[in-house]
């Protein structure tokens, strides 16, 4: 889609749309960001306006593609041949052997489009060789190629990779840039609205969250919090903890995913504990479906619980995503709440 039509990160795309106005974009850049907040999309859309057939001047020297054109309905489609997309294969990286082909093929002159634009997706699960086989590319790359690399963890990368790009670092989105992308994709507004909020800034997040991990992530969140106020022990508290870490459900990602949703719900859960505990009425609650269900723990989560409670779930939800052992994360934060 066209950058007019993009959720976010409003700077950054008129930076980037100025750029192709006046021709000076680099050739090779690297899209670095939190996961699921339209890094992909937004390398989708410069492939758009660099090959639009009839591209629209938004204000001085910027430029956006039109949207309706043969150009930009395949590459919405996945369907034009000078867009390369490349992600982590069956193995979980990014070969060589992948690289190798998409450089082979930006060596060539474009067949239907004026620019071809190679779109590397997880950019850090690169293996170094194959790291080592962009170096050349990325620093002198084809007259009519755009190399795009695109990751959450730019850190990873080889510093000689990173030396020859240019970064363009995305933040995360608001709650209401998010909702709105979950109102577009279909989601009712009441569940969009409880998935932006426990969904850290990303909309990819929120799409899953939405299509039905957030009830059984929050369920577990309110148990959890339900069974730390009635602990009398530790032992008590470990076993809250072991039940926090529960099992994740086939297809729904490692035991590390599933406890970073179910810390993401359990923040929210804490907010609107503290809210109420504050004398708010439901309606300004992110989860005020289950205002009912939070009510008896404002007694006990309110004040300096509360907030102390809210930021010993936050620096969890920090290590996991660090990769401490989702257990520790688990046995620590029944400890501390």
């Amino acid at each position: 889609m066209p950058f007019r039509d993009l959720v976010g990160h409003r700077a950054l795309l008129h930076v980037i749309a100025r750029a192709v106005g006046r021709q000076t974009l680099p050739p090779s850049l690297l899209f670095a960001g939190p996961d699921g907040v339209g890094k992909r999309l937004v390398a989708l859309a410069l492939a758009q306006v660099q090959n639009c057939l009839a591209p629209v001047e938004t204000e001085a020297g910027s430029l956006d593609a039109c949207g309706a054109c043969e150009a930009c309905l395949k590459i919405g489609r996945g369907s034009f041949s000078d867009v390369l997309e490349v992600g982590p294969g069956d193995t979980g990286s990014l070969t060589v052997d992948q690289v190798r082909q998409v450089v082979r093929q930006s060596a060539y002159r474009p067949f239907e489009g004026r620019r071809r634009v190679v779109v590397v997706r997880e950019a850090d699960r690169l293996l170094a060789a194959a790291q080592n086989a962009l170096l050349k590319t990325l620093e002198e790359p084809p007259d009519t190629s755009q190399f795009i690399l695109v990751t959450s963890r730019p850190g990873v990368l080889l510093p000689t990779v990173r030396s020859r790009l240019q970064q363009l670092t995305f933040g995360q989105l608001t709650a209401n840039e998010v909702e709105t992308v979950l109102v577009q994709q279909g989601v009712d507004q009441r569940t969009a609205r409880v998935g932006a909020a426990t969904a850290g800034g990303s909309a990819g997040r929120a799409l899953a969250i939405a299509s039905g991990e957030l009830v059984e992530a929050r369920d577990v969140a309110v148990a959890f919090l339900r069974d730390v106020a009635s602990a009398r022990d530790a032992r008590q508290r470990l076993g809250a903890a072991k039940e926090l870490m529960g099992k994740s459900r086939p297809g729904k990602g490692a035991p590390r995913q599933a406890l970073a949703r179910r810390l993401r719900a359990l923040m929210s859960l804490v907010r609107d504990v503290e809210l109420l505990s504050a004398g708010s009425d439901s309606a300004a609650l992110a989860n005020g479906d289950i205002a009912d269900r939070l009510e008896p723990m404002a007694r006990t989560y309110g004040g300096a619980r509360g907030v102390e409670g809210f930021a010993a779930v936050g620096r969890a939800l920090d290590a996991v995503e660090r990769n401490v052992s989702p257990k520790v994360v688990a046995d620590w934060l029944a400890c501390q709440l």
